[in-house]
């Protein structure tokens, strides 16, 4: 069957949007890196200030509470994450919450690795979240705040009490610095480089209440933890980690891209500046998936949508006849297509998610590249169903 759809002449400026790692902020090149403390120790005084830089302007663009501690850990937001479970999970019972493939990953480490038994799992069906009233506040909560391959996330924090005997852990890795974050409900909440500022990979950053410095100072857990899970030393919280002394070796070159990003941020007018930028790249999608009969957000509802990893199923009556190997092949050739013609590269939906497409709108992302990324889909929807007809 020919396809009737003509290739767009004109193509986004940026056709990176992949939900990890993430676009580089605009106008980027490797000369944003000249200033790199490279050859030295982390430890000498110019690789301490420039840590020290990274968590005080995360701070302060994240606008996260004084007493809270911030500090760069090991292994990416997944070693940010585990360490939090690690150190701070077997005090009291937990509650689990996933609605995706990576909030699904820490509940396999609770229940499998750590073998927690006092705990309680509540999961919904990628496009939904689970009903988050059910988390008993006397006990600890572990979730996402925005599901990264389902683009479902966290409308708000209203659910959670500021009177609560549980911990809070959130990981907020394709959150931070694109959603409002209330720091207040959130005793733990993680991110790294890689995600919405668009930095390297490998690095996280944690964020840590007095409530959960608190439980590290006062519980030690019944199993061992790795050198780089350790965040105390005799019952005392390790400050150094939160002054840019970091429990391992990190690359200096990523350290420097991560302050350029925060200075961009700086330059745009801040943490508020950088949401209003998602939130203007949802809406330039929204108003395609408005006019579009074929394509609808995988997320039902409006509130619940991601501003950052956009998840769109295909609701084509021709899509929905055909065969599950079929449907996981219209949006794999659909991804190939618009890689081939230089449109758009990693649009592909998740590889545990239902077949559909992902577009990274987060805050470096901008909006005009995802206007004209918009009649892209529709030419290699098209292309991709003729193909396979």
């Amino acid at each position: 069957m020919p396809n009737a759809v003509k290739q767009p002449d004109v193509r986004p400026a940026n056709p990176c949007f992949s939900s990890g790692p993430c676009p580089k902020r605009p106008g980027w090149s490797v000369e944003a890196l000249q200033d790199a403390v490279t050859g030295r120790s982390h430890r000498s005084g110019p690789g301490k200030t420039k840590l020290k830089a990274v968590i005080d302007r995360t701070k302060s663009i994240l606008n996260i509470p004084e007493d809270y501690r911030v500090g760069i850990v090991p292994a990416s937001d997944t070693g940010a994450i585990e360490m939090a479970l690690w150190s701070l999970l077997g005090a009291r019972g937990v509650d689990l919450f996933a609605w995706e493939s990576f909030g699904a990953d820490w509940i396999n480490d609770v229940l499998k690795q750590l073998k927690l038994e006092d705990t309680r799992v509540f999961k919904a069906a990628y496009g939904s979240l689970p009903d988050l009233s059910q988390w008993n506040s006397d006990r600890d909560i572990v979730f996402t705040w925005n599901g990264t391959t389902s683009g479902v996330c966290v409308p708000n924090g209203d659910w959670i009490p500021s009177r609560r005997e549980g911990l809070t852990i959130c990981d907020a890795t394709s959150a931070a610095f694109a959603m409002d974050i209330p720091w207040s409900k959130l005793d733990v909440v993680t991110w790294s480089w890689q995600k919405v500022m668009g930095g390297e990979a490998a690095h996280g950053m944690i964020a840590l209440s007095p409530r959960a410095v608190g439980r590290l100072e006062n519980y030690v857990p019944p199993w061992p933890l790795p050198k780089i899970f350790r965040m105390t030393k005799e019952g005392a919280l390790s400050e150094g980690i939160f002054r840019g002394e970091t429990i391992n070796t990190p690359s200096m070159i990523c350290v420097e891209d991560a302050l350029d990003g925060l200075q961009w941020a700086e330059s745009l007018g801040g943490g508020a500046a950088l949401i209003a930028r998602s939130k203007s790249n949802l809406e330039a999608i929204s108003d395609w998936v408005r006019a579009t009969e074929w394509v609808d957000f995988l997320a039902e509802n409006a509130d619940e949508r991601s501003c950052t990893s956009v998840c769109l199923k295909i609701v084509d009556p021709w899509f929905r006849m055909q065969k599950a190997d079929t449907q996981s092949l219209v949006p794999r050739e659909m991804d190939r297509l618009l890689e081939q013609a230089g449109a758009a590269f990693d649009v592909n939906g998740y590889r545990d998610a239902p077949p559909g497409i992902r577009i990274w709108a987060g805050s470096t992302v901008e909006t005009s590249d995802l206007r004209t990324l918009m009649p892209w889909l529709d030419w290699a929807y098209a292309e991709a169903k003729a193909s396979l007809s």
